[in-house]
């Protein structure tokens, strides 16, 4: 499978929005598995903009976390006339018929964020890198250790969930690696993993219980910010806040980054959801126009960055959703 990233491709994409939009009409469909979470928020609203700035008539749906929905959400737009499909789907291999059933009717599908099977008709996938974000978000809390044991607390999202799996060991993969290479060993324990199902009270919940359980954690890792938030919370009850690294590995939400420019949350990995979005009508729209760069592949990976004190004021952005 040929993979791209958002840099070598973004020669290509020279375009803007609305040149492409005048190019041919653009009836663009936007397909979310869930807007039940800030972040798939974010996304939605970020897609919706980029299109009506370019002129684009839009639909949208909820698939309120039923594959079902998500299916008959598609057909539907697809009879409505819709010629650009941004699907966030929410099974890999439940979604490819009617990704295949829309691009039979010339519906141009560009996938976003939750895997979709490549084996599907799709333009491409676009998404940021679990595994280059976990391992910068490794080589940052290594140095931070600065040689020193790490005793993690792990906070997981959902037991089988393959991004969770590709985010917390891209940060472990990227903190043994480091710690080798800057200090000459690595010793690294995860004390206990806790199942937060992505969300913050599932974090302070689990990370009551991991507390309960283990008295020396000096490192909090998390699969995404909302668990780790809540993680939070739950030192600060027990007057333990100081004694941590808070970590993780991936989204980038608001709070995280406040809490980031104060120095008072180390580190997280930059999973954008309005750059992801924003990408995803801009390749839509050059399908539209028969723009594509010819060595597009099914995978496009945003640039990775570990978001730090250092560095957030970057990409902090006051008017996001999440």
């Amino acid at each position: 499978m040929k993979i791209k990233s958002i840099a070598a491709i973004a020669a290509a994409a020279t375009m803007t929005a609305a040149g492409s939009a005048q190019a041919q009409d653009c009836n663009l469909g936007i397909s979310m598995y869930t807007l039940g979470a800030p972040y798939f928020a974010a996304q939605e609203d970020a897609a919706r903009k980029a299109a009506e700035e370019a002129g684009c008539t839009v639909r949208s749906a909820d698939g309120q976390n039923d594959m079902v929905k998500q299916i008959g959400d598609i057909e539907d737009m697809v009879a409505a006339g819709i010629n650009v499909l941004i699907i966030n789907p929410r099974d890999a291999q439940g979604l490819v018929s009617a990704v295949n059933a829309a691009s039979a009717q010339g519906v141009h599908v560009v996938a976003i964020d939750s895997t979709l099977d490549p084996s599907a008709d799709f333009i491409t996938q676009i998404q940021s890198s679990n595994e280059a974000n976990g391992e910068l978000v490794g080589d940052w809390l290594a140095k931070k250790l600065e040689g020193e044991p790490a005793r993690i607390a792990l906070l997981s999202g959902s037991q089988g969930n393959l991004v969770g799996r590709e985010r917390r060991l891209g940060v472990l993969r990227g903190l043994m690696d480091s710690m080798l290479t800057n200090y000459g060993s690595a010793e690294v324990e995860v004390v206990g993993q806790g199942w937060g199902n992505w969300a913050t009270e599932g974090g302070l919940t689990a990370m009551e219980d991991l507390l309960t359980a283990h008295s020396d954690i000096n490192v909090v890792l998390g699969e995404n910010d909302s668990m780790v938030l809540g993680a939070r919370a739950a030192l600060q009850a027990a007057g333990r806040l100081d004694e941590v690294i808070l970590v993780a590995a991936a989204d980038g939400q608001k709070e995280a980054y406040e809490l980031i420019r104060e120095g008072e949350y180390g580190v997280t990995g930059l999973n954008n959801p309005n750059e992801i979005a924003r990408m995803a009508v801009e390749v839509g729209l050059q399908a539209l126009n028969d723009e594509l760069p010819e060595d597009m592949g099914k995978l496009t990976f945003t640039q990775p960055a570990a978001i730090t004190q250092d560095n957030v004021d970057e990409y902090y952005d006051e008017e996001s959703l999440f």
